[in-house]
């Protein structure tokens, strides 16, 4: 991939998961300030927080001026286009999914042309993945997505992360393939969605017993 491909799926990351933070705003209430700002939160902060471990400089978000259009993009698409914030889940849902599919590749990415091993630029994909996400829902007040044991996160994000990684390793990574792995992790995000697919919990006597029959 180039540079400047790796920019284009960076900042749609960034828009994914910016309209996510404006939807959630929308059903929490905030106001369009407030709606910006959480755009931002979880568009640029899994990136501010790859680019800091990257230690390459200031972060891609404060020295490219095209990073703050995304968020300002996503707020302006939901204040004037969501009729329905309460049946607004399922959209959120999706953007945020897009967001993490994007975002644990080009995460991956940048660890990679960075000179990080492959098992460090697989875990920076993650983070990148979903720490904007983390940072989103504790702002609104929310269980993370990363945390709840009902829900599954971290999981596609790693199998993209990984993905992508091999693919870079044996020269493959190309637009094609970079979007057939974005592709891949979200669909795997929505299929859980759908079927209730969960890790299991940090315990195995927390499970839920099922009652015995008389």
């Amino acid at each position: 991939m180039t540079f400047d491909l790796a920019l284009i799926l960076d900042l749609l990351g960034v828009f994914f998961f910016a309209v996510s933070g404006s939807l959630l705003a929308a059903r929490k209430g905030f106001d369009l300030v407030g709606s910006v700002l959480l755009g931002s939160m979880v568009g640029l902060g899994g990136g501010v927080v790859r680019d800091i471990i990257l230690n390459q400089g200031p972060p891609a978000a404060f020295t490219n001026q095209l990073y703050l259009v995304p968020p300002l993009v996503a707020a302006s698409l939901v204040y004037f286009t969501v009729k329905n914030v309460k049946r607004s889940g399922r959209l959120l849902f999706m953007f945020d999914a897009g967001g993490l599919a994007l975002f644990c590749v080009t995460g991956s990415l940048k660890a990679l042309e960075a000179g990080m091993n492959p098992v460090s630029s697989i875990l920076l994909g993650v983070t990148t993945a979903v720490g904007g996400g983390i940072l989103r829902d504790i702002t609104a007040n929310d269980v993370p997505k990363v945390f709840d044991p009902k829900d599954l996160y971290a999981i596609p994000a790693f199998a993209g992360a990984a993905l992508a990684t091999a693919l870079w390793h044996v020269g493959w990574l190309n637009l094609a393939t970079g979007t057939v792995a974005a592709v891949i992790v979200f669909t795997f995000r929505m299929l859980s969605l759908r079927y209730g697919w969960h890790a299991p919990l940090a315990a195995r006597s927390w499970a839920a017993r099922r009652p015995r029959r008389g």
